[in-house]
């Protein structure tokens, strides 16, 4: 509220948006949408509570959709979703942004599940302008769009993602941009040793060290990699053979251009496939919690960036129930230990790395749904 009332005072420089909290490190979608409770509660928090309690179920309302759509988890196990203690404090009592960025993402992958991802990509970039860590998506995302549509999709869709955040940034690109820029999308920030859940085992002058957030990144850039080649691929021969395939593709379509005989070729090699809704899921549940394994520190608001799809990962493992339903309890437990110390982080990681242990053994889904392309083919000839 703090910086809320500076920005509707007219303060338009990000580096005067102060508060108790400290500076401002959000972008401008934060500002909007707190403005926007500002006006509805009058700055009290029990009408905040309330609406954030509505917020909450509406999230939940959206996670279950994906999890029926997806259809991975037995219904029995749906239960699970609505059992996190430190959940319901993140919604219904601390009023993170968090709450909102999930929820915009989750919106964004039901788009992303129907093949809508243009609209998708809209949302997506709507829940990057509440909080950045949606960004841990990112990765994967891109590669299901290479996979999904053409090169000229891919830069289309990325160009709408790109305009929403010019706009909701636009009062203060114009104003003062660097201040903006700096503050709202830094990607340098060291966070307090204090509040770390997942890392409190690590020695405070090696968690604030540059070494320690080099190897973190070189072990998440590695992970995403390794999983795109081996697992994502698989189906496509890996990820260097994707990245030429649409190589190709994109210099056959700059060729036609000039060339009308071999335009009908070209819009045969062109059509996207539709993807399965589970690999989708997957990708994007996968990819984000690889971030979340090697994030240098994870706040207790934290925990709601991936918890929502922590039954879907466990039941893409391999392991019995029995051992599925015990990772949960150990990782529902390490965030429910206030404050976290050495015994809860070690726990913590250890369970973590234990299900992408998991994730790695489990065998690829096949990605594209059966008979997309014998569909197109026909309708290619009926048209002809």
């Amino acid at each position: 509220m703090f910086h809320v009332s500076g920005f509707l005072g007219g303060e338009r420089d990000y580096s005067k948006l102060k508060g108790d909290t400290g500076p401002l490190v959000y972008p401008a979608g934060f500002l909007y949408i707190y403005s926007a409770i500002q006006y509805v509660t009058g700055g009290q928090v029990y009408p905040a509570q309330v609406l954030f309690g509505l917020l909450y179920m509406v999230n939940l309302g959206m996670v279950l959709f994906i999890y029926l759509k997806t259809d991975v988890l037995p219904l029995w196990a749906l239960c699970l979703l609505s059992l996190s203690k430190r959940v319901h404090s993140i919604f219904v009592l601390r009023l993170f942004n968090d709450c909102f960025a999930t929820t915009l993402f989750h919106a964004s992958l039901i788009s992303f599940l129907y093949q809508k991802w243009h609209l998708g990509l809209i949302i997506f970039s709507g829940a990057v302008s509440v909080k950045m860590n949606v960004l841990l998506f990112a990765p994967p995302l891109l590669l299901l769009l290479m996979k999904a549509m053409d090169i000229s999709g891919v830069i289309s869709a990325g160009l709408g993602a790109a305009l929403v955040q010019i706009l909701l940034g636009l009062p203060f690109l114009l104003t003062h941009p660097v201040e903006y820029l700096s503050k709202a999308f830094n990607l340098g920030r060291v966070f307090i040793h204090f509040w770390s859940v997942n890392f409190k085992f690590v020695p405070e002058p090696v968690f604030v060290s540059k070494g320690f957030a080099l190897f973190l990144l070189a072990a998440h850039l590695i992970l995403l990699a390794t999983f795109a080649h081996y697992r994502w691929c698989r189906h496509e021969g890996g990820l260097c053979s994707l990245l030429h395939s649409k190589l190709v593709q994109m210099k056959l379509k700059i060729s036609c251009l000039s060339s009308f005989a071999l335009r009908p070729f070209n819009n045969h090699n062109s059509n996207p496939r539709v993807l399965r809704t589970e690999h989708i899921a997957t990708t994007m549940f996968v990819g984000n919690f690889i971030g979340i394994v090697f994030a240098r520190s994870l706040h207790y608001q934290f925990y709601s960036w991936y918890f929502y799809s922590l039954p879907y990962l466990l039941w893409r493992t391999p392991f019995p129930t029995w051992l599925r339903l015990i990772l949960f309890v150990i990782v529902e437990f390490c965030w429910n230990v206030f404050p976290s110390n050495d015994y809860s982080s070690i726990l913590l990681l250890g369970a973590h790395l234990t299900i992408l242990a998991g994730l790695w053994l489990a065998p690829p889904e096949y990605p594209y749904v059966e008979g997309t392309n014998q569909k197109t083919a026909n309708i290619e000839k009926k048209s002809s």
